[in-house]
């Protein structure tokens, strides 16, 4: 077969320059581009991983400062409870030990007036005996004619009212 015997002839050149050109590219890209890119992804991979590195440093910086934040919170918020339950405690006793004084001085006006009104009573009493008993011996007199004294007239008053 002569095609068979003719293709050393004829692909021989094309096998040579082929063989050139992928070791030209390969010497190009092989040894010239793929470092710079090699170079290129490794500090890109290296950047990407210090930058994940200091996101992390300062995540946990951020919940540290999170936590310092909550526990000072906390601490000021258990503070004011307890400054806000003594302020309650010393104005219940302030208004307690104030309505102890006020129920004193109420009582005091309380008892000076209820004996007011007991001298008062005693004496308006006193006045209507009286009144009553100049009426009752006056009525007797007009009516029977007959002459009652005051001391008489005073005892049937008494008697009456007192029932």
């Amino acid at each position: 077969m002569p095609q068979i015997s003719q293709v050393l002839e004829i692909y021989a050149s094309q096998i040579f320059w082929l063989l050139l050109t992928f070791g030209f590219v390969f010497i190009v890209v092989g040894l010239g581009m793929v470092p710079k890119i090699s170079a290129t992804v490794d500090s890109r991979d290296a950047k990407i991983a210090g930058d994940l590195a200091a996101a992390r440093a300062a995540q946990d910086e951020a919940d540290k400062i999170e936590e310092d934040y909550r526990t000072r919170q906390n601490d000021v918020r258990a503070e004011v409870q307890k400054i806000t339950q003594t302020a309650k405690d010393k104005g219940a006793k302030d208004a307690e030990g104030k309505i102890a004084e006020a129920d004193s001085v109420i009582a005091d006006k309380m008892a000076a007036a209820e004996a007011s009104i007991r001298s008062a009573t005693s004496k308006a009493l006193t006045e209507i005996e009286d009144v009553a008993s100049e009426a009752a011996s006056d009525l007797v007199a007009k009516l029977s004619g007959a002459k009652v004294t005051a001391a008489e007239a005073g005892k049937a008053v008494k008697a009456v009212l007192h029932v």
